[in-house]
This record gives structure tokens, C-alpha cells and sequence, in this order.
């Protein structure tokens, strides 16, 4: 069963965003996306430069006909699917139940993040 849409006025909007609990949300938020993303993008730069200024670096054979350059370039996948479960777990545990409590206590309907894909 769906839920109505939740609709809040701009004055209600400014009181929940100046809130404590909005501004700790938010932090929480900051703390991990930002050094997360900072890294992944230096993780892709270094590849590149890589690729564009150590080419014999790159083209060195791991095993076969596999070189370094195909290693790191397939681990770029594996860091984008590892950053994208480690935000799941983080916003399980730190994002979604903050928010949650926000919603709550305006009153809205709150579905658990599980239930409302059902």
C-alpha cells in the first residue's frame, strides 16, 4: 500500500534543514562521500596518467597476454561495485535511520528503506 506523497511548506522545509539532526545527517553524509569520491577520482587519475606516461609500465605481461594495464583497468569496475556496497551498508547504518527519525518526527509516513521496495 502506497503511502500519499509528502508535501511540507518552504517554512517547514527551512525549519528541517536548520535543525541539529538534519545538520549531523548531512555531515554524516559529507564524512563519507567526500574522501570517498576524492579517492576513487585520484585512484582514476593515477590510471590514466598511467596509461598515458607509463606505457611500458602499462603494457608489462602479468600472466599470458594479461598486462598491467588490463588489471587496473578491470579493478576500476571492482572499486566502483566495492564503493557502491560500502555506501549501501554505510547509509543502512548511518544515513537511513537519522532520516527516518527526521521524517518521523514531521509527521510523515515512514516506510524502512526494505519495505517500501516491496
Amino acid at each position: 500500500m502506497e503511502s500519499p506523497p509528502i508535501t511540507t511548506t518552504a517554512r517547514e522545509t527551512q525549519l528541517i534543514e536548520e535543525g541539529a539532526e538534519f545538520r549531523a545527517l548531512r555531515r554524516s553524509f559529507r564524512n563519507f562521500a567526500f574522501p570517498v569520491t576524492i579517492g576513487f577520482v585520484l585512484w582514476y587519475l593515477l590510471y590514466v596518467l598511467l596509461s598515458s606516461y607509463a606505457p611500458g609500465l602499462m603494457g608489462t605481461k602479468v600472466v599470458g597476454h594479461i598486462n598491467i594495464a588490463l588489471v587496473l583497468g578491470l579493478l576500476q569496475f571492482v572499486t566502483t561495485f566495492a564503493i557502491a556496497a560500502w555506501y549501501a551498508r554505510y547509509a543502512d547504518r548511518r544515513l537511513d535511520p537519522p532520516a527516518a527519525a527526521i521524517r518521523e518526527a514531521r509527521g510523515a509516513v515512514v516506510h524502512a528503506p526494505r519495505e517500501a521496495a516491496e
